[in-house]
């Protein structure tokens, strides 16, 4: 075996990194992990961190699975690639594919495998205008996300995502592509209006921009149980109820984003589960491979897989596809991701798990810095601010959320601060002692803060 070199400075500045300031890259340079363990990652200078993340809130059961790396090599030896286009398939995917349909939330009908989420929501997106052609209602193309949602990034999904800095200087979102409230019930509720006002509300609104667009031209709505990466936003109580009674009266697809959500996050396999949800399309990835190996699934139910049938008749041929779809070795993988899901009982860990930690996450609500503690399942957040009683958020350029960040990875935590929130969402396997290092990091890191904040 060839002994690992040390990279030189050249290397270590030779990406162009998702998601970085690249100006302060430059003078920075990255943060080097080379190892996982359990639920802890290792950096090139040997210091271990508890990754509160679970990477991209992906790593579902760590970062040492040896049944996951067994099951990658057994299928890189028998067939390490092959593709799904023009009749052919591989066998790992026809039984992912199976154990989705068997899993899924709803009834659906089949699945289409993609790479990232985002490809996944892309999908949707022509799939939905793809369907609407197919039962010959050209005009219904409009589609309905909500302002600070994250679907993705590519251009179609980074066009869903309600979050300013992914369309600044990108020329998005595009055409066809509208947003609706988002909601956030601590941050946009009007005074004394409860949340299932808030909620009745919210559908309202969305209500009239459906009527003021002409209902006729409205084809899809995309939401995500919890919006994640928009601040770990979760609906207010009778959401969801009100806004598919407002899709139904309207003849509007629901497309439910379980990128996150998906595999036991919220409490149940699906957060569709949990907040009642009946999508007409799921779109899925992250833990359904636990990320060890890229790949995401778009599941249909019947009504669109038919029309899909008609158009292809049509046409000739079903027009979309990626070389990597149903990618063997990423669908092993997946597919020991669910067994394993399944054998080791992670979902009655998580259940077991989420009061602790939601009872550690709502103790920080009463640290000054932090306006509101707000999380469901094993996802958490607080949001940052400089005066809670007015909610008033400290101004972009003083960056105390990321601070708090900072911080935290010195007291040997990983987190993530999106805009004024401090994110946290760690592996499945996550044990009561690990939350509470994880928790006690953050307190730590908000009292590191603390004195930067007030001056």
């Amino acid at each position: 075996m060839t002994a690992r070199t040390e990279l030189s400075s050249t290397d270590i500045k030779s990406q162009i990194h998702p998601y970085t300031n690249l100006a302060l890259h430059e003078t920075a340079g990255p943060m080097v992990i080379t190892k996982g363990e359990g639920v802890y990652v290792y950096d090139d200078k040997g210091n271990k961190y508890l990754e509160a993340m679970a990477g991209l809130f992906c790593a579902s059961l760590g970062f040492s699975n040896s049944r996951l790396a067994d099951a990658a090599d057994r299928q890189m030896r028998q067939l390490p690639f092959y593709h799904s286009f023009g009749h052919k398939a591989n066998e790992p995917s026809i039984r992912l594919a199976e154990k989705l349909l068997a899993m899924a939330p709803v009834p659906m009908s089949k699945v289409f495998f993609a790479n990232s989420g985002s490809e996944a929501n892309d999908t949707a997106v022509k799939l939905v205008w793809y369907y609407n052609n197919a039962v010959g209602r050209p005009q219904k193309k409009k589609i309905i996300s909500r302002f600070r949602a994250y679907h993705g990034v590519t251009i179609a999904s980074a066009s869903l995502t309600g979050l300013p800095n992914n369309h600044r200087d990108f020329d998005l979102p595009i055409d066809r592509i509208l947003h609706t409230e988002c909601p956030h019930y601590w941050r946009n509720a009007q005074h004394g209006e409860t949340e299932e006002d808030f909620a009745t509300r919210c559908a309202t609104a969305l209500e009239q921009l459906i009527l003021s667009e002409g209902p006729d031209t409205i084809a899809a709505f995309f939401a995500e149980p919890i919006m994640v990466s928009g601040g770990v936003i979760v609906p207010p109580k009778t959401y969801y109820a009100k806004i598919q009674a407002v899709l139904r009266r309207y003849d509007i697809l629901l497309v439910a984003d379980e990128v996150i959500c998906g595999f036991a996050r919220t409490g149940n396999m699906f957060g569709s589960q949990t907040f009642e949800m009946h999508p007409d399309m799921i779109t899925c990835a992250k833990q359904l491979s636990a990320g060890y190996l890229p790949i995401s699934a778009l599941m249909v139910n019947d009504k669109i897989y038919q029309a899909l049938i008609s158009e292809s008749k049509k046409i000739g041929t079903f027009g979309h596809g990626f070389t990597y779809s149903g990618h063997p070795v990423a669908a092993a993988v997946a597919l020991e991701t669910l067994k394993i899901y399944e054998d080791e009982h992670i979902l009655d860990h998580v259940r077991d798990v989420i009061p602790h930690f939601q009872k550690r996450l709502q103790a920080l609500a009463g640290h000054p810095l932090v306006g509101e503690a707000r999380g469901q399942g094993l996802i958490g957040a607080v949001e940052i601010v400089a005066d809670r009683e007015s909610k008033t958020p400290f101004a972009p350029e003083f960056g105390v959320a990321a601070q708090v960040g900072v911080n935290a990875l010195a007291r040997g935590v990983i987190t993530r601060a999106l805009g004024d929130t401090v994110n946290m969402c760690p592996p499945l396997i996550t044990t009561k002692p690990q939350i509470d290092l994880l928790f006690d990091g953050i307190e730590s890191a908000l009292n590191d803060t603390l004195p930067m904040a007030k001056t």
